[in-house]
């Protein structure tokens, strides 16, 4: 017999923080495996499947040729693809205006918040997929204004979770948290390969065109920065948000609600939501 839903959501305001998180990686685990069968299924009758196999094969015949670990990323910023990523990203970004950690113009009628974790692969996703169009057609058409928050669910050591969104955020201090953020997404390592080390965040930070490193590598140790980390967490878990990507829309300055789209790589349901409350 199910238990009545009060009872149920008592039980799960006691569940400890960890271990709603883990649940809540459990679930994105399982939509990341659902994804990737839908994916699979679509492309079943194309010969891309088989590109990218030859693909992968052949970058890991290289990597234990050189006796390097296939997990571990390394960012080389002055690479070739280094430069592509950076000036897609400049690209996307140019002419928008950014403070802290919000994108857009501050009088924008909408406000998008985004929850995300830096190791996140789903958020890397949106990111990818459907962020581009809503930056192009309703952030750069003046309707909306996108906030990044950090939420811990895919990086499993707090430590490493705080230094990566210190380093975003430090970069903010800067107006190109952005910048920095999208570059993180592209460059993604393995989820649980232990890819985000220090060298790792140094590279990202290079690849931030006008980033002024020893300004950012200050600014990383300042307290208001870990309070908002702090801030972040607090906030998604009063908004009941456990998983990531997560998002809160609504009119700019009024009371924003927690909005579910049919897809984190196609834009139709976000620019829709987006569109009737820029109208209302």
């Amino acid at each position: 017999m199910s238990r009545p839903a009060h009872l149920l959501e008592h039980d799960h305001e006691d569940l400890p923080r960890k271990q709603r998180r883990e649940r809540a990686r459990a679930e994105r685990k399982a939509l990341e495996q659902a994804a990737a069968t839908g994916v699979a299924r679509r492309t079943r009758m194309t010969q891309l499947g088989i590109v990218l196999a030859v693909v992968v094969v052949g970058i890991v015949v290289v990597l234990l040729a050189s006796g390097e670990s296939a997990t571990i990323k390394r960012i080389a910023p002055e690479t070739a693809a280094a430069r592509n990523v950076t000036h897609g990203i400049g690209k996307l970004l140019a002419g928008i205006p950014q403070s802290g950690t919000a994108l857009g113009q501050p009088t924008a009628p909408v406000t998008l918040q985004y929850y995300g974790d830096l190791e996140c692969p789903v958020c890397r996703a949106f990111t990818i997929g459907a962020l581009p169009s809503i930056i192009q057609k309703d952030v750069r058409g003046g309707e909306l204004r996108v906030e990044y928050h950090s939420l811990q669910t895919a990086t499993r050591e707090p430590e490493v979770f705080n230094s990566q969104q210190l380093a975003a955020l430090a970069a903010g201090k800067q107006d190109k948290m952005w910048n920095f953020i999208e570059t993180f997404y592209h460059e993604q390592g393995e989820e649980d390969s232990g890819y985000v080390t220090e060298s790792y965040i140094q590279g990202i930070a290079r690849q931030v065109h006008g980033l002024n490193i020893a300004q950012w590598t200050s600014d990383r140790g300042e307290d208001a920065l870990a309070n908002q980390v702090q801030r972040d967490a607090q906030a998604a878990s009063n908004a009941g948000l456990e998983g990531t990507p997560a998002f809160l829309l609504g009119r700019s300055g009024g009371t924003l609600r927690r909005f579910q789209p049919s897809s984190y790589t196609e834009p139709g349901s976000f620019e829709a939501a987006i569109d009737k409350l820029a109208k209302a």
